[in-house]
């Protein structure tokens, strides 16, 4: 049988012709749709492959968290497109068998607490097509979808009515004012927190945040909303400096610093600043303290203002291994008694990593296999007490410590001391003590990562508002950061604690109750 295509019309009926038409038309249609799904199917492909590159390639630890989060939000976006272009070509699905439970997708959950606004539909006419009459409701079909209104703009008028006796001429009568913690000013507590929260919460500067009100027909310049922010800085600082106590009395603490680019107007550009974190995060153990960071500023990096921030603190400090911390362990160091330092693995890892990655070293390769077990037996024993972590470790993980140690000292005499891996293997050989301090303590971790994540906020800030103003600027920063970020830590919503802690300081809260105000305190029920 010839094919379709070679079929010569004008040897059939007109019927079969007409018949061999709409089959050549048809098939037309099905290789464009061939095609288009082949095409589609080499994308998809591509961004599953990207997907797989970013997640779980051996470069992946040279990209930062952020930017591994980025490209993953590009290729699902990307992907999520190519699946709509697909589906009004895709045949209905069945509905599911009443018998066989869905298929768990991850689409998002509307919470309870949210307001539900209903929108019946209704048929435009109820009456029975056969003429019987009105048909009576059987039941109904209801469905939830999320929507969203951009931020409410809205004034408060506050109106206080003035009283007077017109019989007597006693006086008048009429409520006090409501105190405001900016007195004659635009803003209510509410207003002020929202500016906080996008500021230094969402990364926003202040000149993107007059322009989204502008959009709303608000019209405020960033030097007000400046001048907002300064205000509660400065009502807020007291309750950042208790904070910082509250830190300071801790057993174990985690620090870590990071740049903090500000203006130099004196020279026309910017200055390299550095913004010191400071926190306490005992969940891994359920110690009863709350977790909590605060961040101070330095115009530089060295040990002397690690010193300085640490002032009345005596216990374990997790670091990494940059040597400005040395200063804080010996004799002399101001503020305090020598403190005992815990290193980072996470940071011998990333070295090792660094080679391997280079050059596939095999060295490297083993260490990052024996550094991998002891990572397995610490996510077997997170949550534990303190008791079961250390005798957990003294049992399994000291013995695999010990084989490390031995391991070093093995390889970094074959290895010559200039080379690139041996540098990483003297780094590690440098700081064994304090990288294996967990094993005399339960309460210690393996690595500093936890100050780390709260670092990233300083690195967003970064990327969205370049720099600092000023040195005053990044001090602010510090401080109301440093309540935002522990306010998260201790799942409270940022803007309602702020919002209550800016109206109970311009009520007059007193200074000796400032405990009541640290987010940890917070009633969120309240508000």
């Amino acid at each position: 049988m010839p094919a379709l295509a070679e079929i010569d019309l004008g040897t059939l009926t007109p019927d079969q012709a007409a018949a061999v038409g709409a089959l050549r038309a048809e098939i037309g249609v099905l290789e464009d749709r061939n095609a288009a799904q082949a095409e589609r199917i080499r994308r998809l492909e591509h961004l599953i492959g990207e997907l797989n590159r970013v997640l779980y390639g051996k470069r992946s630890e040279k990209l930062t968290a952020d930017e591994r989060q980025l490209a993953f939000e590009d290729l699902v976006a990307a992907a999520a497109e190519l699946e709509e272009a697909v589906a009004p070509a895709a045949p209905p699905k069945p509905a599911p068998s009443p018998d066989r439970p869905r298929a768990a997708r991850n689409i998002g959950h509307l919470p309870e607490h949210l307001p539900r606004i209903e929108r019946v539909i209704e048929p435009e006419s109820t009456l029975c097509p056969c003429g019987c009459g009105e048909m009576a409701k059987i039941g109904e079909d209801r469905s939830e979808r999320l929507d969203i209104v951009p931020a409410q703009l809205r004034v408060i008028v506050t109106v206080r009515p003035r009283y007077a006796c017109g019989a007597c001429e006693r006086g008048v009568v009429q409520v006090p004012a409501p105190a405001r913690l900016i007195e004659g000013g635009l803003p209510t507590e509410g207003a002020i927190a929202h500016v906080l929260v996008s500021k230094y919460a969402d990364h926003c500067p202040l000149y993107r945040l007059s322009a989204i009100y502008a959009r709303s027909g608000l019209d405020l310049d960033r030097s007000t909303l400046a001048g907002w922010v300064g205000k509660a800085a400065f009502h807020l600082r007291p309750v950042a400096d208790r904070l910082a106590r509250h830190l300071r009395q801790s057993s174990k603490l985690f620090m870590d610093e990071t740049r903090a680019p500000v203006l130099d107007p004196g020279r026309g550009r910017t200055k390299i600043g550095w913004l010191w974190a400071l926190a306490r995060d005992d969940r891994a153990w359920g110690g009863p303290d709350p977790p909590g960071v605060v961040y101070f500023y330095a115009p530089g990096r060295g040990g002397e203002h690690a010193e300085r921030f640490l002032k009345g603190f005596d216990g374990i400090l997790q670091v990494d291994g940059y040597a400005g911390y040395n200063r804080l362990t010996g004799p002399g160091r101001k503020g305090g008694a020598p403190l005992r330092l815990a290193f980072c693995w996470s940071h011998a890892r990333r070295r090792l990593r660094e080679i391997y990655d280079s050059s596939g070293s095999e060295i490297a390769a083993e260490g990052l296999r024996r550094i991998a077990e002891l990572y397995a037996i610490e996510a077997e024993i997170r949550g534990c007490s303190p008791e079961r972590r250390l005798a957990e470790r003294q049992a399994r993980s000291a013995p695999l410590v010990e084989a490390f140690g031995d391991w070093l000292k093995q390889q970094r005499a074959r290895v010559s001391p200039r080379s690139r891996l041996g540098e990483k293997l003297a780094y590690i050989a440098r700081h064994w003590d304090g990288l294996r301090l967990f094993l005399a303590d339960g309460r210690v971790e393996m690595d500093s990562n936890s100050v780390e994540n709260l670092i990233r906020p300083v690195a967003l800030n970064r990327k969205n508002a370049l720099f600092a103003g000023h040195d005053e600027g990044a001090a602010a920063w510090g401080r109301i950061a440093s309540l935002i970020e522990t306010a998260k830590l201790n799942g409270v919503n940022p803007h309602a604690w702020l919002r209550a802690t800016l109206e109970a300081i311009a009520a007059g809260h007193p200074n000796s109750r400032l405990d009541e105000l640290l987010p940890w305190n917070f009633d969120s029920s309240s508000s």
